[in-house]
């Protein structure tokens, strides 16, 4: 294969979707394939984790809606067999570059929310919506991160069923599993007498961390603990106050983003996930490969696929602070077995979703 196949991606800012894209860089190149990623500008946390195997091209355009002009003369310039697009925003661009481009690439969508409850408060989030209602059957194939995912996005899109492919996200490998047993360098994992509840997410509406704050407060009503929220956002200021408000300053900790953060997972006590909405939640299945007990809003979508209903973690309602809290007592006063949550995550392995999206871009690279 000459023809590189190539991601498309705003940036390598330190979130799911960026995740996703490393590792199956990382499970590529294993392959012996040529890869180039196209960033709309080369920054973030993760830059220092693409393989040096692969290829960056950094359009430098600031807003994605600008890298329109250089993604077209990319497309027309390394012509590549594929390219596999993140991100609602990110795909809608894609889409019209490889239309003005005038080429033969092929082009794979992929979404990672919930459509038809995701939402932006950026200008764009008006209309994203209606632009990816017109671009999406342009594709020559859409995927969803999770069975909820495509069949929710057939149904906001209006696409016939089972148009859209469910290939769940690599997670777990090799680095994973070598980095969560690292030594963790804070003083609340050396007192093994006091639970630390970790979360793990950008500080987001997404992830609706001000109803966990409440949970926590509650907990500690009936129980000593910590809580330790990993992640950066625009939200800092507020759940700051919010922590002060609710007298939990002694106990909860922001440490803002880290980058790794399954050495955290391995020494928690249990994981929360308190998000609103999700597609296929990264954070939860490193959680159960690291063997962290679990307690997850039942959000659209992915954590009831994930934890099987409940099987794997416990699931509580969304925005429900009285829930999530006598949720997060059961799980530390009887947690699951870590063996049997390893043991599950081992379904997300990324060896898994590298193998389905080869498979996929041989199927339509066959396609006229």
């Amino acid at each position: 294969m000459n023809k590189p196949i190539a991601f498309f991606i705003p940036t390598m800012d330190g979130g799911g979707a960026e995740r996703v894209v490393i590792n199956l860089l990382r499970g590529m190149v294993t392959r012996d394939l040529p890869l180039d990623l196209i960033l709309v500008n080369a920054e973030g946390p993760y830059l220092d984790l693409i393989p040096k195997q692969v290829r960056t091209i950094d359009l430098a355009a600031g807003r994605v809606i600008k890298a329109i002009v250089p993604l077209v003369r990319y497309l027309r310039t390394a012509r590549p067999k594929v390219i596999i697009s993140h991100l609602g925003h990110a795909n809608v661009i894609a889409l019209i570059a490889k239309k003005l481009a005038g080429i033969d690439t092929k082009i794979i969508v992929v979404e990672h929310n919930t459509f038809s409850v995701a939402k932006s408060s950026l200008f764009r989030g008006h209309f994203i919506p209606p632009l990816m209602k017109w671009l999406y059957p342009q594709a020559d194939t859409i995927v969803g991160v999770s069975q909820a995912v495509a069949r929710d996005l057939e149904g906001g899109l209006s696409l016939p069923t089972d148009t859209v492919k469910t290939i769940y996200n690599p997670v777990v490998d090799r680095e994973l599993l070598a980095k969560k047993d690292s030594h963790v360098d804070h003083p609340w994992f050396q007192d093994q007498t006091i639970p630390v509840i970790l979360a793990v997410g950008r500080l987001t509406e997404q992830k609706d961390f001000p109803t966990l704050l409440k949970a926590f407060a509650l907990l500690r009503q009936q129980m000593t603990a910590r809580l330790m929220i990993l992640g950066e956002g625009e939200l800092r200021p507020e759940l700051e106050t919010i922590i002060k408000q609710l007298g939990l300053t002694e106990a909860v900790s922001l440490p803002g983003f880290a980058s790794n953060p399954y050495a955290y997972m391995s020494h928690a006590s249990a994981f929360v996930l308190s998000s609103r909405w999700e597609g296929l939640p990264t954070a939860l299945i490193e959680a159960m490969a690291c063997g962290c007990p679990i307690v997850s809003t039942d959000c659209p979508s992915g954590p009831k696929e994930i934890l099987a209903e409940g099987k794997y973690g416990k699931l509580i309602p969304v925005g429900d602070a009285e829930a999530m809290s006598a949720a997060l007592v059961r799980t530390l006063q009887n947690p699951l077995s870590r063996e049997l949550l390893v043991d599950r995550s081992k379904d997300f392995e990324t060896q898994n979703s590298v193998a389905e999206y080869l498979s996929l871009i041989e199927h339509i690279c066959k396609q006229k």
